[in-house]
């Protein structure tokens, strides 16, 4: 089983479930159309790193890449709701990487294969420990940065997301339960690149806190 901390209560974590190309600006600079619909994988539990942890990339790729995103943890099970009832399932926040194997994805989506190898390895997904949903005031109103070796690569706003978080839980709900225990991630804003071995990343999102994690 594995488990978050929600304020100072242990969490046992669910599914992951994850939205790709949710801001403009990235589906452009990966040369990808901006979807109509919310784009959702699934990472398993798994995947978890804790803050402080390290990012293994597997030896069969060449070119894994950081995504900052907006980690949500649902707290009351979500089936079918609506989007104005949507952000009252949402027990906390944290701030989450979605670490993709890039290549591996590029390889399979030419295919017309799933992601799942590309995102859902070991370690893809370095989490904060989560704040409580009442010390957000809007989800929508969020600064998120991520730094590489103390360099700027992502500087975005949660603003800028296509299909907000209240829409992203009443997309996601109408296909499948999201249960008390599960993390949606968000989408990331522009500027992912490459990481590599002995690179130190450290992410930030306002009003939520921060995560470090190194590359192995």
């Amino acid at each position: 089983m594995h488990s978050v901390m929600l304020e100072k209560t242990e969490i046992s974590v669910g599914k992951i479930v994850c939205i790709g190309r949710n801001y403009a600006a990235h589906a452009k600079e990966l040369g990808n159309e901006a979807p109509e619909k919310p784009i959702i994988f699934i990472k398993p539990a798994s995947t978890m790193v804790a803050d402080g942890g390290s990012v293994t990339i597997p030896d069969y790729s060449e070119e894994c890449h950081h995504e900052v995103e907006l980690a949500v943890l649902i707290g009351q099970d979500a089936r079918n709701v609506t989007k104005q009832e949507a952000l009252k399932h949402v027990a906390g926040y944290a701030v989450a990487l979605d670490m993709t194997l890039r290549d591996v994805q590029t390889a399979q989506k030419s295919k017309g294969l799933p992601w799942e190898i590309a995102k859902a390895f070991d370690t893809s997904c370095p989490l904060s420990s989560f704040v409580a949903a009442d010390k957000v005031a809007n989800p929508q109103d969020l600064k998120l940065t991520l730094q590489v070796n103390g360099e700027t690569r992502q500087d975005g706003h949660s603003g800028d997301m296509m299909h907000s978080v209240a829409e992203l839980i009443a997309a996601v709900s109408s296909y499948f339960t999201l249960e008390a225990g599960d993390i949606l991630l968000t989408g990331t804003p522009a500027g992912v690149s490459r990481v590599q071995s002995g690179d130190r990343l450290e992410a930030a999102i306002d009003q939520v806190g921060s995560l470090s994690v190194s590359v192995a």
